[in-house]
């Protein structure tokens, strides 16, 4: 019976993942989107820059964390092995994890454009980033290797190093899971 009972919970966990990575990748911002709509019109310029730097760091510290403990830290300790104890779990969370880690260096990156510091420092950035769009679903389907783990660690750390540049350290912070999966 429990095994029956594991079956069932873990299909409802794919079919979950299935609908809310292709939520995640949809390429709008839907916080930026509501943010904007809100945002007062009589801002200075040095408030706005302010602004853009706090989103930068908020989105990015997202990105980082979950990166770190939904990607990198079950990497390490071997959960992606065939044969692993909950490894059909652990790939699922990175999955969805690689695309939530995505869509917030997306945002981070639109973020820096309000600040013509930061802006410089994250520029060069933009291809290491597009080059992650797919590893959501290469974690999802446990096709990444050491090397895609690797390409997500030196993204996240050049994104950290070039917030730290332009004077807007990012500090890893573990998303909840409604915000992975919404």
């Amino acid at each position: 019976m429990p095994r029956t009972v594991s079956r069932g919970v873990v299909a409802l966990l794919l079919s979950c993942t299935l609908l809310l990575t292709t939520a995640a990748c949809n390429g709008d911002d839907e916080a930026q989107g509501a943010g904007a709509a809100v945002s007062p019109t009589g801002t200075s310029t040095f408030e706005q820059q302010k602004l853009a730097k706090t989103r930068f760091v908020a989105n990015a510290g997202l990105a980082a964390g979950a990166a770190y403990q939904w990607i990198v830290k079950p990497y390490r300790a071997g959960k992606f092995r065939k044969g692993a104890d909950g490894r059909t779990l652990a790939l699922v969370k990175a999955g969805l994890a690689g695309a939530f880690t995505y869509n917030r260096l997306k945002a981070a990156v639109n973020n820096a454009k309000g600040d013509p510091l930061l802006s410089k420092a994250v520029a060069p950035l933009s291809a290491g980033i597009e080059s992650l769009k797919d590893l959501g679903t290469k974690l999802r389907k446990g096709e990444a290797g050491a090397a895609d783990v690797g390409a997500f660690e030196s993204v996240i750390n050049s994104v950290k190093d070039a917030g730290k540049s332009a004077g807007a350290e990012v500090v890893d912070k573990v998303p909840s899971a409604s915000q992975l999966g919404g």
